[in-house]
């Protein structure tokens, strides 16, 4: 019971007031024990007591993210729905800033556009300090002008997520807010006049000394202001001299540093360029080298090429020669018993051809 909205209590954007508070976050803050002593039986009336006790601002913090009591306050008034003029007393308190910081963040939650932007863009000039506590259970010091942006800029704040609202420019061109007038703007303008009159007093300034000098202009002055004069220009004129004295020396000096620095210049481009012509001449060498390599390559892939080619005709030569040497082996002989047996058989013939010619 003690956890149930308000009967009289009107939905909020179509729900009820106490869904704009996660689930979780709601159950641990009905568990928390600031819940159940301090928010238990509150009115609109007593709500304020509660809230002037407040002493710092937050969502959840700790490893079981425990409930800020300024969360379990939003909370509770989303759950009675106070009516829109304690709000609004609330936004308006200077005295309590937690107490106006409160009435702003429910305010947010629950008023429309408008109301968000006409109540709360105000407290931008409102530059009081403010206990923030972190989720990791420290605290931090922020303003309440920074806590105004956060609600009208960013979508979360404390762990709850904001309601989406118009952009003010869309609510300026539909003529439903007035452009916004900063309180600054005031301020401005006067330094703008203040250093416009102080420009026009120098003004009048320098041009009465002006009419004053030139009327103050009397013979014995003017005798002694060209007395002064003189013995200045004389004292100039010795100043001159050692001056164009030094000077001179100070050229000549110049004149051997340029020259000191030509000639180490010069050496250092000689040894340079002595430098990159050995590279050239190593590159060059390189480059001989190796054409002598491939030149050697190719002689000896020739030469291998040519007595390949030797071997190969000496082979095929050689082969042929064997083959006629051994036809040739059984021919000779064969040749040879011949010749001989037909040297036999005419030896006979010759010597009877003698006989008969001996016997004629």
């Amino acid at each position: 019971m003690a956890n149930r909205t308000d009967p009289t209590a009107k939905n909020i954007r179509g729900t009820n007031p106490q869904n704009l508070v996660e689930k979780i976050l709601r159950s641990k803050i009905y568990q928390h024990t600031y819940w159940k002593e301090q928010c238990f039986g509150l009115t609109a009336e007593t709500l304020v007591d509660k809230a002037m006790e407040l002493d710092h601002l937050g969502g959840t913090y700790g490893g079981n993210r425990k409930p800020t009591p300024f969360m379990c306050l939003v909370t509770k008034m989303l759950q009675i729905q106070p009516e829109k003029d304690i709000v609004v007393e609330f936004i308006k308190n200077e005295d309590y800033k937690y107490v106006r910081v409160l009435g702003a963040f429910y305010l947010r939650l629950t008023g429309t556009d408008i109301d968000v932007y006409r109540y709360l863009e105000p407290l931008y000039n409102d530059y009081r300090k403010l206990r923030q506590k972190l989720p990791d259970g420290n605290f931090a010091l922020t303003h309440m002008d920074e806590v105004i942006d956060e609600l009208l800029t960013k979508d979360y704040s404390c762990d709850i997520a904001m309601p989406r609202i118009k952009k003010r420019w869309t609510l300026e061109s539909l003529g439903s807010l007035d452009p916004r007038i900063s309180a600054l703007e005031e301020d401005f303008e006067e330094e703008e006049e203040k250093e416009e009159e102080d420009e026009l007093n120098d003004v009048l300034d320098t041009g009465a000394h002006e009419k004053d000098y030139y009327r103050g202009r009397s013979p014995t002055r003017e005798r002694d202001r060209d007395r002064k004069r003189d013995s200045h220009r004389y004292r100039d004129h010795d100043y001159d001299r050692e001056r164009g004295r030094g000077r001179d020396r100070d050229r000549d000096r110049d004149r051997e540093r340029d020259k000191d620095r030509d000639h180490r210049h010069r050496l250092r481009d000689d040894k340079e360029y002595g430098g990159r012509e050995r590279e050239r001449e190593r590159e060059r060498e390189g480059r001989e080298r190796d054409r002598r390599d491939r030149e050697r390559g190719r002689r000896r892939s020739h030469s291998r090429s040519r007595s390949r080619s030797k071997d190969y005709d000496r082979d095929r030569d050689g082969g042929g020669h064997r083959k006629r040497h051994t036809r040739s082996s059984v021919s000779p002989r064969r040749h040879g018993n011949g010749a001989e047996d037909g040297n036999a058989r005419d030896e006979p013939k010759k010597k009877k051809g003698k006989k008969k010619d001996d016997g004629t």
